[in-house]
């Protein structure tokens, strides 16, 4: 069977058999940085019950912030496709782009001049340091996607990950219809 290698930009998927684990239970990733040393990337499919303006009063934008990872929960990143609108940008792939300048950012959202399928928001990250997140993919708890996605910005969260582990097929299909909490079956 093939497998594919952690690279920017991929998918990182959580295996049915992560179930006791509330940080990745059931989680989608995008990977936004794979290198010998070190892993990052942010939790798609989580969002949390504030808003942009929540956190940051200065800013006026209702946009859902989402659960990023376990990793310096008390940081704010983005993720987003207009590299041309916020300068400073690193590119992920396939015109997905990590950070850039705050302070334009915020001049943006508050003229309103973008929307909610331009742009992400995440309270920390999810990392891994050097070999840890091979070692995760040896012991299957993950595997890889690419991304076929056609705007990560504009999916339903809620079936996210049930979508994807149809589309891996095979025992999977098992596990897409089974309760989030396996004690509620």
């Amino acid at each position: 069977m093939l497998y594919l290698k952690p690279l920017k930009g991929r998918l990182l998927i959580a295996e049915p058999s992560i179930l006791n684990d509330n940080s990745f239970n059931r989680a989608i990733i995008l990977i936004t940085e794979h290198t010998e040393s070190n892993s990052v990337g942010f939790i798609l499919n989580r969002p949390l019950e504030y808003t942009l303006q929540d956190l940051l009063p200065e800013i006026n934008s209702d946009f859902t912030v989402y659960q990023g990872g376990p990793v310096e929960q008390d940081n704010l990143y983005f993720v987003h496709k207009v590299p041309k609108l916020i300068p400073d940008s690193i590119e992920v792939s396939n015109g997905i782009f990590w950070g850039g300048d705050f302070s334009t950012l915020k001049q943006l959202l508050n003229e309103g001049s973008l929307s909610k399928n331009d742009i992400r928001f995440f309270l920390g990250y999810s990392g891994w340091g050097k070999h840890q997140l091979i070692d995760e993919l040896n012991i299957n708890s993950w595997f890889i996607s690419e991304n076929d996605l056609k705007n990560i910005f504009s999916y339903d969260d809620a079936s996210l990950w049930r979508n994807k582990i149809l589309q891996k097929g095979g025992n999977y299909k098992i596990w897409a219809n089974a309760p989030s909490d396996i004690n509620l079956n």
